[in-house]
């Protein structure tokens, strides 16, 4: 089939999520996942995939209809309109990218700390995560042609070390490390894992802002959502697999910080721990760089205005530059006060909230997008105890987590309600063609 010129194809557009889901997530958690469920991660992995599926859903179908820059934010507003709690969820949005700076700098602190062999002091990884966060700050200040093109290299090279684990990795693998665990305990701490990994598939949803250039949009967004999940799946699975089976539950918990690399030496030694340790640079680098000029930026001008700036460029920042400088503080506030688990179940947190909302708007707008309402229903519910699960354990192990968590949602309520009040800011929705096509393009996307 030809297609249009300007237009993504099926495997273009599994390639970008592919891209920005296998991100620095999986250099950063592996070893949170391990410490929580033991020989059972890669049964985690498993789970969190078939968790992300249940969101999928609504995704495809709405993102089929609705284009917007504003994501999930647009659906939600569609569903429930323009009020406190749509307001709350933008804010939430936002600060979901700068807690996932945190984990990125966290990840990043790690690796390079490891990769020159220095203590893992609780100075020493405060220290250099200011250092990388300012760093990328001021880059995005000034722009940076070169890193942007030099994004689709990283992508590359990130890609090329996991394959690269997991195709060297799998001959040495000890098949005692990997026997399940499947008394009540283990099963339980399954799930609870399962719930915080789910983060490491969040990226599908860039599909959807990108529908519009995507040809026959109604057919290849559902696809392509569902077949780069299944893609990612496999890959985590299999690093999983590898990681566990080579170095041993005990041996992921005590390198946690950097345990992709750490897992390597099994089977290629030093070498290997350098090349993950590289790959993790690069890719916990990129995360940093394209989350700060490209997510943070967005959402931080969707939550104070209502609307979206016109284009993804670096240059909407000299409009709203204390949003970078908001957002570029508070990430390191969360890194220097919260661990990798810590991190991690906040992230999971603030996007199982907006989840569970774009589900909501799913079903109200059933007269407008396709769908099944009973399947909508049992995703729904699944969604719930995926989130109900996360709390528990919050609270059975992170209560300063579980405080956090709860804290942000209801801070972030009152400060909408003060500024709503205040500004009298309402959101705007875009307008939409016949069979959902927007008037404007997209002008840009982004990798993480």
């Amino acid at each position: 089939m030809q297609l249009k010129e300007g237009k993504l194809g099926l495997w273009e557009a599994v390639s970008m999520a592919v891209g920005t889901m296998i991100g620095a997530g999986i250099f950063s958690i592996l070893g949170v996942g391990a410490q929580i469920c033991s020989n059972n991660l890669p049964i985690a992995f498993l789970i969190a995939a078939i968790v992300s599926l249940s969101v999928a859903y609504s995704y495809a179908k709405l993102g089929s209809v609705f284009v917007s820059n504003a994501g999930p934010i647009e659906f939600i507003i569609r569903g429930i309109g323009d009020n406190p709690v749509t307001g709350t969820l933008s804010i939430l949005m936002w600060l979901s990218y700068v807690i996932s700076i945190s984990l990125f700098a966290k990840a990043f602190a790690g690796y390079f700390l490891a990769l020159i062999h220095y203590p893992l002091h609780p100075l020493a990884i405060a220290l250099v995560e200011v250092l990388v966060v300012a760093f990328f700050t001021a880059l995005n200040f000034f722009g940076s042609k070169a890193v942007g093109k030099a994004e689709f290299w990283i992508v590359l090279i990130k890609l090329s070390v996991l394959l690269s684990f997991v195709v060297l990795g799998i001959w040495s693998i000890k098949p005692e490390y990997l026997k399940p665990l499947v008394d009540y305990k283990h099963i339980v701490d399954t799930f609870y894992a399962a719930s915080v990994l789910f983060l490491t598939y969040m990226g599908f949803g860039l599909i959807t802002n990108a529908s519009e250039n995507i040809e026959n949009p109604r057919e290849t967004v559902p696809k392509a959502i569902y077949i780069s999940i299944v893609i990612v799946a496999i890959v985590y699975i299999s690093v999983a697999v590898v990681a566990v089976g080579n170095l041993g539950v005990e041996g992921l918990i005590k390198a946690k910080e950097y345990a992709l690399a750490e897992a390597a030496k099994p089977f290629l030694g030093e070498i290997g721990f350098v090349l993950v340790a590289i790959g993790a640079l690069f890719s916990t680098s990129s995360a940093i760089n394209a989350t700060l000029y490209g997510g943070a930026n967005i959402a931080y001008v969707l939550a104070k205005k209502g609307h979206l700036p016109e284009t993804f460029e670096r240059k909407v920042w000299f409009n709203e530059p204390e949003g970078l400088y908001i957002t570029a503080v508070l990430s390191l506030v969360f890194a220097v006060f919260f661990d990798l688990n810590g991190i991690s179940s906040l992230i999971s947190f603030v996007f199982l909230i907006i989840y569970l909302f774009v589900i909501s708007s799913h079903y109200r707008l059933l007269g407008q997008v396709e769908g099944n309402r009973s399947i909508i229903i049992f995703n729904f519910v699944v969604i719930f105890a995926v989130f109900v699960t996360l709390v528990i354990y919050q609270w059975k192990t992170q209560k300063d987590s579980f405080f956090t968590s709860f804290g942000i949602l209801i801070a972030s309520f009152v400060f909408e309600l003060m500024y709503r009040s205040i500004t009298r800011r309402e959101f705007r929705r875009r307008e939409f063609r016949e069979k959902g096509k927007l008037r404007k393009k997209i002008f840009g996307l982004f990798r993480i």
